[in-house]
């Protein structure tokens, strides 16, 4: 008798779960998408929506629908849009772009908002930051680091406004680094600031104080005389107290630093430049000198494969925010796809991978971490090392 009300019970729950699931499957996925609509930013705005009108082509999936509001780059116009999410039952939203229209969303608890924001410190609750973060190319340098063997490696930030990024993320990362030197990125204080960060004069002096001791040794003049023509070629002499040099900075501020690193008579040939995410700035191209530049990024093949697609579509060029929105929906679309979208809250807060086009999401805790690749800067050309 237990056996047969056992099958009954287990009967009963296998057809509810499939009742639910029919269900589940038959209603709306409804996706705000929050951006800004009008003002100077406007372009960037309908780039997202654009991209996201795309992966929901791409899907193709009825149930996926998006509604684009306006935050006209303002915390209060964000607040008033996304409370007309709420009187819609739009509870996910893809969206603020930037970090400041954040301040006021802490308001609303029932919603969750996907920011394309790479910040993470202060954020409200209700608010995941699905940008390239700190702590995800620190991951990146990790594993680069590990693979090329490098022992002392030393970090450069900026004085400017994500400093408290970057000091989280070494911290999340676990990398261990020798030393993490804070600089101005004022020019002139800048050099001085990297001449004692490598003991530019010390080394420099090494140089005039071993072109004096063989002057008044007793070797041969000719032996002499070439030792100290070699010598004088050289701008510096002594070691360095590290291999590699991590420089979280970017544009021509990132130049600046590396152009004070040669001068300083550290050289990108004999020692690793790594710095954060670039892009793939073409600019870094040309700068022979500077060569090579080590830095994770997100898929390049796959950001122009996109790319080609965009401009195919739209006529028009597209970004890597617009990427990041496409897969945004995917993976919204991913989570929800056999769970009510009522739950995507909880779901934030489980441990999730999905394989978008920019990359790997990792996802845990409310968080959003980025599993990238790996590019090198090199002979006028950017090549993938993983």
């Amino acid at each position: 008798m237990n056996k047969i009300l056992k099958r009954v019970i287990f009967t009963l729950l296998v057809l509810l779960t499939m009742y639910t699931n029919s269900y589940s499957n038959d209603e709306k996925i409804k996706i705000g998408i929050l951006v800004p609509l009008s003002g100077e930013d406007k372009n960037l705005g309908q780039l997202i929506i654009k991209a996201t009108r795309m992966a929901i082509t791409d899907i193709n999936d009825n149930r996926l629908e998006i509604f684009p509001k306006d935050t006209k780059s303002d915390p209060q116009q964000t607040l008033k849009s996304a409370l007309e999410f709420k009187n819609m039952n739009i509870n996910i939203i893809i969206g603020p772009v930037f970090y400041k229209n954040l301040a006021n969303l802490n308001e609303i608890e029932d919603l969750s908002f996907l920011s394309l924001t790479n910040k993470t410190i202060n954020l409200p609750k209700n608010v995941i930051s699905s940008g390239i973060n700190a702590t995800s190319q620190i991951n990146a340098i990790k594993k680069f680091i590990k693979l090329e063997k490098i022992e002392k490696t030393i970090f450069l930030t900026p004085n400017l406004d994500y400093e408290s990024e970057i000091k989280k993320a070494i911290k999340q990362s676990k990398i261990k680094i020798s030393k993490h030197y804070i600089y101005d990125p004022e020019p002139t204080k800048l050099t001085k600031q990297i001449e004692k960060i490598t003991n530019y004069k010390i080394r420099k002096q090494n140089v005039l104080d071993e072109i004096k001791r063989i002057e008044n040794s007793d070797l041969e003049e000719t032996i002499k005389e070439r030792r100290i023509n070699r010598l004088k070629k050289k701008y510096t002499i002594g070691n360095l107290n590290f291999d590699s040099v991590i420089i979280s900075d970017f544009d021509e501020s990132l130049k600046s630093v590396i152009t004070s690193l040669l001068y300083t008579d550290v050289s990108p040939k004999n020692k690793y430049i790594i710095t954060f995410n670039q892009w793939f700035d073409k600019s870094l191209l040309n700068e022979k000198t500077l060569q090579p530049i080590y830095y994770p990024s997100i898929n390049k093949e796959n950001l122009e494969i996109f790319e080609k697609k965009f401009i195919n579509k739209f006529n028009e060029k597209s970004n890597h925010l617009a990427l990041l929105s496409y897969d945004l929906i995917g993976l919204i679309y991913y989570l929800s796809y056999k769970n009510n979208t009522s739950d995507l809250k909880k779901l934030f807060k489980e441990k999730n991978s999905f394989k978008g086009k920019i990359g790997i999401f990792d996802i845990e805790k409310n968080r959003i971490n980025h599993i990238l690749n790996f590019y090198k800067i090199e002979d006028n050309s950017i090549k993938k090392i993983f």
